[in-house]
């Protein structure tokens, strides 16, 4: 099979691991070497659903020994199967490395013959990588679940990052969608990559030249809508991820239904709104001081697809609002909506040589949008008066949106049709025609005719065509 061949099927394979991101690791580039990691040094490419992932980003073989029901690769599958050498890995990354295409590696793969065989080809690459060829960019390795303790110390000390999928949110789904895979085997090299990580900091701490170990940090992939787990339950499991293990991003991956099995859900496309609640929330826990058990309860076990979880969350708390603008600490100022970190720190900063208004405010570009239904200012509201709950959820709720959707450019265009169960409006109603008195516009279908255009406008045209008769008099 040629090169190319290959590069195809198994960059194809690999396009649905979404747990790579940029590098998060400096290391500076030496004599005699080639490249060097900066923290946001990573290429990125678009996949088909939308996901923006890093390049080159490939699977060593999609030939695959389990049989995971919502895996593309899986053994069971009729699928085209490939895999490289260890030299056409190292050939493509640096080939491609040096026409400036990919700054970084992401390497995964299927599990082939066994855990450690597979760990043992992933350490192979990279070690050829780094001594041999002088590599010092950045490096993703997927550290294979089963694999010896001791392979997974050894990858950690070449890769600036490795990543283990927990694929599902809890065990009863593993057992049903991947029975080869067990809930031990993947956190327990969690575990090690964890307590490595912080011994090599308290060894740099006294000796600065010390050995780095995964100076990036651990991330790992949850399936969402594969299995039936609550939004609470994949939120507390993140959360205890990030605690336990000081997880540097728990990525969420929408289930793509790619196979025929009973046992997975009937779904006509991804959930990738509830993946971006999910995310959004998982912002706030990292970055805003949320915890999971504010954001989600047993009566409230999902995310409203109509709003993002921070405005539920204060439409649900109307004892924390209206938040007073001059006067509110910062973390207070976190949990308005509309509110972002360098909103914050700017109405913080401002505040210290006078008080502030909505002026002020619009000046520092703060979206007034969804925080002016939280937020006063010397004592007041901007253009209302005492908010209710139902009337800030009408107000912000998406009840019309554009009927034109993005086409996916690896589908067929046909097929692609906007389906949705929301009001949709009309395409009339984008084009609204001005009128003369003054009048409310009111939809009408707009052609490219001079009378369609506004009076001004039309007007315009007729004088200056007035005026073309008389010059070719």
């Amino acid at each position: 099979m040629q090169l190319l061949d290959k590069l195809t099927i198994l960059a194809d394979a690999a396009k649905y691991d979404v747990s790579c991101s940029s590098s998060g690791s400096t290391r500076k580039g030496e004599a005699g070497t080639i490249g060097s990691a900066a923290k946001s040094g990573i290429c990125h490419s678009f996949t088909a659903d939308g996901r923006c992932i890093s390049l080159l980003k490939i699977l060593m073989t999609n030939n695959c020994i389990y049989d995971c029901a919502y895996c593309l690769n899986r053994r069971s599958n009729d699928t085209p199967r490939a895999m490289f050498t260890i030299d056409e890995i190292v050939q493509l990354t640096m080939d491609f490395y040096r026409r400036n295409y990919i700054e970084g590696l992401f390497l995964s793969s299927a599990v082939i013959a066994s855990p450690d065989y597979t760990m043992e080809l992933l350490i192979q690459v990279a070690q050829k990588l780094r001594y041999k060829e002088k590599f010092h960019g950045y490096l993703h390795l997927k550290a294979i679940p089963g694999a010896n303790p001791a392979l997974i110390e050894q990858a950690g000390h070449l890769a600036d990052r490795l990543s283990i999928n927990l694929e599902l949110p809890s065990e009863q789904s593993l057992n049903l969608l991947a029975p080869d895979k067990t809930r031990t085997n993947l956190l327990l090299p969690m575990h090690q990559i964890h307590r490595g990580i912080l011994e090599r900091q308290q060894e740099r701490a006294l000796m600065k030249k010390a050995p780095l170990f995964v100076p990036a940090g651990q991330t790992t992939q949850m399936i969402v809508g594969a299995s039936g787990e609550s939004d609470l339950q994949i939120l507390r499991l993140s959360s205890a991820l990030y605690k336990k293990f000081s997880m540097k991003r728990v990525y969420f991956s929408a289930y793509v239904p790619l196979n025929t099995d009973s046992r997975l859900p009937q779904i006509a496309k991804p959930p990738m709104l509830r993946e971006n609640r999910l995310y959004q929330a998982d912002w706030l826990m990292r970055f805003y001081g949320f915890d999971a058990a504010e954001l989600l309860d047993e009566a409230n076990p999902n995310f409203d697809p109509d709003y993002d979880p921070k405005i539920i969350w204060a439409v649900r708390h109307p004892e924390v609002f209206p938040v007073e603008i001059n006067s509110a600490p910062y973390q207070q100022l976190l949990r308005v909506p509309g509110l972002g970190i360098r909103c914050a720190q700017r109405i913080v900063s401002a505040r210290r040589t006078g008080r502030l208004d909505f002026e002020d405010l619009i000046h520092m570009k703060v979206s007034l949008k969804r925080a002016q239904y939280f937020i006063t200012c010397k004592g007041k509201y901007y253009r209302i008066q005492n908010p209710e709950p139902d009337m800030i959820l009408r107000a912000l709720k998406p009840s019309a949106r554009s009927p034109y959707e993005q086409l996916n450019l690896f589908d067929d265009w046909q097929t692609v049709q906007p389906k949705t169960n929301i009001e949709l409006l009309d395409a009339d109603a984008y084009f609204p025609k001005q009128t003369a008195t003054g009048t409310a516009p009111q939809p009408i279908a707009c052609t490219r005719q001079a009378t369609c255009l506004p009076p001004v406008f039309s007007s315009s045209l007729s004088e200056r065509s007035r005026i073309d008769e008389r010059l070719s008099v």
